[in-house]
């Protein structure tokens, strides 16, 4: 799979470089776009907490397009350096703050932000989709009121998930990639 590329805005073009082995699993450039046409412009302006962030590419994608912050997170040393040297190379430093921490200990913490959108794709087949949004859904400060909280899986990895704040409101499949979009529930 070739490298991720920004699709738009000011670094438009540019190729991404990829984590060092298979511990990640890149979106594809058909599913960001897809994603960023559905997100459209609400993104300027706007602030992201790309999760299990791999090598950026969601977190830089919004930066591009005119997001105001974007908190990348990733607990890998690899995935860290690569996000940081990403950074670099499409020249969207402002805004962006790199962050080494368990995903999962975060979600359980006082939130710090209130984040527009919140990504979540992490590592596939361990089911820990379902437990960073469990984790999100029990502790909403980390949500502004009209927060989206997006997470990317493989389809085999679908199953019903018990929420009490978050409302799925829209599902899309793009081949082996399901986007699940939740917002929080009308109080």
């Amino acid at each position: 799979m070739a490298n991720p590329r920004i699709i738009a805005g000011k670094a438009r073009g540019i190729r991404l470089n990829g984590v060092p082995g298979d511990i990640t699993r890149p979106i594809t450039d058909r599913v960001k776009e897809a994603l960023y046409n559905i997100i459209g412009p609400d993104i300027v302006d706007a602030s992201m907490l790309d999760l299990f962030a791999g090598t950026g590419s969601v977190g830089l994608e919004a930066l591009s397009r005119g997001a105001r912050y974007v908190r990348f997170n990733d607990l890998n040393r690899q995935a860290i350096a690569t996000i940081k040297a990403n950074i670099t190379i499409t020249r969207l430093e402002t805004g962006a703050e790199v962050a080494q921490r368990d995903a999962l200990d975060i979600l359980k913490k006082q939130s710090d932000y209130r984040f527009d959108y919140i990504y979540i794709a992490p590592p596939q087949y361990k089911q820990i989709w379902i437990t960073a949004l469990q984790a999100l859904d029990q502790n909403p400060g980390w949500l502004s009121d009209e927060s989206w909280v997006i997470v990317q899986i493989d389809p085999v990895e679908l199953e019903p998930v018990a929420l009490q704040h978050l409302v799925e409101f829209d599902r899309r499949r793009y081949g082996s990639t399901i986007l699940i979009f939740y917002d929080l529930a009308a109080p």
